[in-house]
């Protein structure tokens, strides 16, 4: 039986009792002790639902973390045969209530990463209005370290965007700007609901986009330094662990003899072939190097435990990033994967300096 907070057991009989009860998906990760929708964190949550026969409207795993979720029935009653000579009136009112539309949620499990997912889209933005003074947008923009600020009335209507660029283009060639509609520039605005990947452009050509959420409100802005935030986010520990994997691979090849790397085969994996370090898991690199004997065959003068606790740390990070956590690595996480390069990195140096000093 999972464990199911009591929380979502309250929500499960709010469900029971016809109401349509939301949370959003941070709150939803609260409950089960977690910050972010790491793999077993994911398994667990799904384990609850299930077994309360519950779903998220929208899938909780692909929403943005503040996003507002529906709970509803996964398994809704079976529907009735409806005569096909019934007015459309009737059908109209024959939406029952686990249609997520009628909650005002979308059903669709889409992974897609969309621009939605983004902090920066999330954030309504600074903005200034058409006939403030020149001065205002400038001294908020030095204020917040802003390299431009949207133009609007209210939180629908866009009028433009001023920037440094298109205040500095007109002090250029001598144009007098007193009012922000003097100086500010055609705004270019993405739905929040387009792939990350189709928003790359857009972004990359001006600099900066204006991004309107589902109900068509300006919910945030996006800029190339928000873009270069995320893929670092998003790119960095696959990098790092990427590093950590060939100096492992390093230190071990040529150690050992095929017989050896063979020993420590995933046993479920039993018909892959063996014939060099290349053709190893990192599992089977740390089951390499458990053992005191084979550990000696390195050489390292370091100490054996610490070395295997730390690879082992890592080993448990990269299957959490192998799973495409939608929300990152943690911090300390992170800080893990780049001490351990720093190591690793550090531990290279040194041996290939006492190497370099044998043959002088």
């Amino acid at each position: 039986m999972p464990n199911i907070p009591t929380q979502l057991q309250k929500l499960n009989e709010q469900v029971d009792r016809g109401e349509q009860p939301g949370e959003t998906v941070r709150t939803l990760l609260s409950w089960f002790g977690a910050h972010r929708r790491g793999f077993w964190k994911v398994k667990a949550i799904n384990s609850a639902l299930q077994s309360l026969q519950l779903k998220t409207t929208p899938n909780y795993e692909y929403a943005y973390i503040d996003e507002l979720i529906g709970f509803v029935r996964a398994t809704p009653p079976t529907a009735e045969v409806v005569d096909v000579t019934e007015s459309s009136d009737d059908k109209a009112d024959s939406t029952s209530i686990e249609d997520p539309v009628s909650i005002g949620f979308s059903s669709t499990d889409d992974p897609t990463y969309r621009v939605g997912k983004l902090v920066a889209a999330n954030n309504a933005p600074t903005s200034v209005a058409p006939a403030a003074a020149v001065a205002e947008a400038i001294t908020i923009m030095l204020a917040n370290d802003y390299s431009q600020l949207p133009v609007m009335t209210g939180t629908r209507t866009v009028k433009g965007m001023i920037s440094w660029q298109s205040l500095g283009s007109r002090l250029a060639v001598g144009q007098t700007v007193s009012t922000v509609s003097d100086c500010m520039e055609k705004c270019h605005e993405i739905s929040s609901e387009i792939s990350i990947f189709e928003a790359i452009s857009h972004v990359v050509r001006y600099d900066a986009v204006v991004v309107r959420d589902t109900s068509n409100l300006v919910a945030g802005i996006v800029t190339t330094h928000d873009l270069s935030l995320q893929f670092r986010q998003l790119g960095e520990p696959f990098l790092l662990l990427g590093e950590i994997e060939n100096h492992i691979r390093t230190m071990i090849d040529g150690k050992f003899l095929k017989d050896e790397l063979e020993a420590v085969r995933d046993p479920e994996d039993s018909d892959r072939e063996i014939n060099d370090v290349s053709d190893m898991t990192f599992g089977e690199y740390l089951r390499l190097v458990e053992n005191a004997d084979r550990w000696n065959k390195l050489g390292l003068g370091i100490d054996r435990k610490v070395f295997i606790s730390k690879l082992d740390r890592v080993r448990e990070i990269r299957n959490d990033v192998m799973h495409f956590d939608p929300d990152g690595i943690a911090d300390d996480d992170l800080v893990t994967l780049r001490l351990f390069v720093q190591f690793l990195q550090n531990l290279q140096e040194l041996l290939s300096s006492n190497s370099g000093g044998d043959t002088e």
